[in-house]
C-alpha cells in the first residue's frame, strides 16, 4: 500500500500513527521519536519521523525518499510505503508507487491547502493521475486535519465532490472509493470512530463491494477502508521479474539488491541476472522487513544478498530474473499505445522526454509517431502520422536513451504501462504492445523542446 498526495498534506503523520496503533512500532522507540522531534522544536512530527529518517528531511519537514513499514490489520499484513509530497521528488514518489497494489490518496481539509494541493502545480491530482497510470484500481481518499476545521461537513463535502469528479476522469469508479475524514495527527477516526460532538454528522462512509457490484460495504474508521480492500491475482507462476529499487552494502553481508517481486518466485541458491546489465550471481540469503524467508513471491517487498558482485554493479531501475528461465533483457526499442493528456504543443518524432516505467526514468525518443485513433477535433485520424497532441492515441515507437528493461504488458503487467513525464508533469501514458530485444544505442539527449513545437500563440 502506498500513500500518496500533496506535501504537507500530513502523510507521514498519518501513516506513522496509524502504524503505532496497530502495533507496528513499540512504546519505546516511539518514546525516543516523541523526544527526538520535541529536542529539534518539532514536536508534532514524531509520527512522521518513523518514515522521515534522512537529516534533511526532518530538517525541511518534507518527505524526499520513499519508506517501508509493515502492520497489521485485523484482515491483512500490509507493507505501507510513504511516498514524498513534493514535486522535486516525484520519481520517487514513482518509485514507490510502481511496488503497490493499492493507495491512500491523502488530502488537506486545512483553509488553503487543499487548494494548493490541486493547483496547477499541486500534486493530489498528479498522483492520483500517476496512481491510476501505474496500475493502481484499489483506492482510498483520507480527508485530513479535520480536526483543524472543526469538522465542518460543509467543507467535507466540498473535498469529497471535487476528489471525486477528478477520480472519475482520470478512470476509477467513485462509487468504489471509501473516503474517510480523519485526523492523522489526533488519531480521529483511525482505528476507532471518532464521537466528539462537532462530528455527529458523520456516520461512516459506503462503497461497493469489489467482488460484487450490487451490494455495498459500509465502515466508519480508516482501518475499515484498509481491510475491505480486494487482494490482486498474484502471478506466482510466471518466470522471475523483479525491478531494483534500490542497493545496498551492509557491513557483514555484503551487496543487497530491494524491490517488489511482480511476478514468479524467489529462492536462496538460485542463479539471477540483472538485466540490462547482464550481471548473474547467486542468491545468498532473502528477507522480508529484516527477517530472512524461504522464499518470497509475487506482491512481496524483499531484500536478497548477492554473490560476488559489488554495489555499483546493480542500479535502480534493473530488472533482477531468472537465468534459466526467460531471463529479463534489454530493449533496443517498444512499441506503445500511447494517450497524448497534457501536452501544451505539437509532439513530432525526435521528442524525448522522460518515461517512468516500474523503477526505471530514462529518456526515450519518439521515434515513429503513428496515430491510430484522434481524439482531438483538430487532428485528421490517419496513420503514419508525424505529429499528435493532446487528446490524441497513437501507436508509437520509443527508443530509450540508455539500456532499459521493458516488457509486453499482456505478458509482465508492471513491466508494460508508463508514464511520460516533461518539465514536472504527466504529459502521457502508454501500454507497451511490443519490445525489440537487445543492447540499446543512445537515442540523443533529453529535452523537452527537442521534437516538440509550442501551442499557437504561444513561445
Amino acid at each position: 500500500m502506498v500513500i500518496i498526495g500533496h506535501v504537507d498534506a500530513g502523510k507521514s503523520t498519518t501513516t506513522g500513527h496509524l502504524v503505532y496503533k496497530l502495533g507496528g512500532l513499540n512504546e519505546r522507540e516511539m518514546e525516543k521519536l516523541k523526544k527526538e522531534a520535541e529536542a529539534a522544536g518539532k514536536g508534532s512530527f514524531a509520527y512522521a519521523w518513523m518514515f522521515d529518517k534522512l537529516k534533511e528531511e526532518r530538517a525541511r519537514g518534507i518527505t524526499i525518499n520513499i519508506a517501508l513499514q509493515k502492520f497489521k490489520t485485523p484482515t491483512y499484513d500490509i507493507t505501507v510505503i510513504d511516498a514524498p509530497g513534493h514535486r522535486d521528488f516525484i520519481k520517487n514518489m514513482i518509485t514507490g508507487t510502481s511496488q503497490a497494489d493499492c493507495a491512500i490518496l491523502v488530502v488537506s481539509s486545512s483553509p488553503n491547502e487543499f487548494e494548493a494541493g490541486i493547483a496547477d502545480n499541486g500534486q493530489t491530482f498528479e498522483h492520483l493521475r500517476l496512481a491510476y497510470t501505474l496500475g493502481i484500481k484499489e483506492l482510498i481518499v483520507a480527508v485530513n486535519k479535520m480536526d483543524n476545521i472543526k469538522w465542518k461537513k460543509e467543507r467535507f463535502d466540498e473535498i469529497v465532490d471535487t476528489v471525486k469528479r477528478k477520480a472519475k476522469s482520470f478512470g476509477y469508479a467513485p462509487e468504489s472509493i471509501a473516503i474517510v475524514p480523519v485526523s492523522g495527527f489526533a488519531d480521529h477516526n483511525m482505528t476507532t470512530k471518532y464521537d466528539g460532538a462537532e462530528a455527529a454528522w458523520y456516520k461512516g462512509w459506503e462503497k461497493t463491494n469489489p467482488k460484487d457490484k450490487t451490494k455495498k460495504i459500509t465502515g466508519t474508521t480508516l482501518i475499515d477502508a484498509i481491510d475491505t480492500l480486494a487482494v490482486p491475482e498474484r502471478p506466482i507462476n510466471k518466470p522471475l521479474r523483479i525491478p531494483i529499487q534500490d542497493v545496498y552494502k551492509i557491513s557483514g553481508i555484503g551487496t543487497v539488491p530491494a524491490g517488489r517481486v511482480e511476478a514468479g518466485t524467489l529462492k536462496p541458491g538460485m542463479n539471477v541476472v540483472f538485466a540490462p546489465a547482464g550481471v548473474s550471481s547467486e542468491v545468498k540469503a532473502v528477507e522480508m522487513h529484516h527477517e530472512s524467508v524461504p522464499q518470497a513471491t509475487a506482491g512481496d517487498n524483499v531484500g536478497f544478498n548477492v554473490k560476488n558482485l559489488a554495489q555499483k554493479d546493480i542500479k535502480r531501475g534493473y530488472v533482477c530474473g531468472d537465468v534459466k528461465q526467460d531471463p529479463p533483457q534489454g530493449c533496443i526499442s517498444f512499441d506503445a499505445q500511447v494517450i497524448i493528456m497534457n501536452h501544451s504543443g505539437v509532439i513530432m518524432p525526435g521528442y524525448s522526454p522522460v518515461v517512468d516505467c516500474h523503477t526505471a526514468h530514462i529518456a526515450c525518443m519518439f521515434e515513429d509517431i503513428n496515430r491510430t485513433v484522434a481524439k482531438n477535433k483538430e487532428s485528421k485520424t490517419d496513420t503514419n502520422t508525424a505529429a499528435v497532441r493532446s487528446n490524441d492515441v497513437a501507436l508509437i515507437t520509443l527508443k530509450p536513451s540508455k539500456p532499459m528493461v521493458v516488457e509486453a504488458f499482456t505478458e509482465y503487467p508492471p513491466l508494460g504501462r508508463f508514464a511520460v513525464r516533461d518539465s514536472n508533469k504527466t504529459v502521457a501514458i502508454g501500454v507497451i504492445k511490443a519490445v525489440t530485444k537487445g543492447e540499446a544505442a543512445a537515442a540523443g539527449k533529453a529535452g523537452a523542446a527537442k521534437g516538440a513545437k509550442p501551442a499557437k500563440g504561444k513561445k
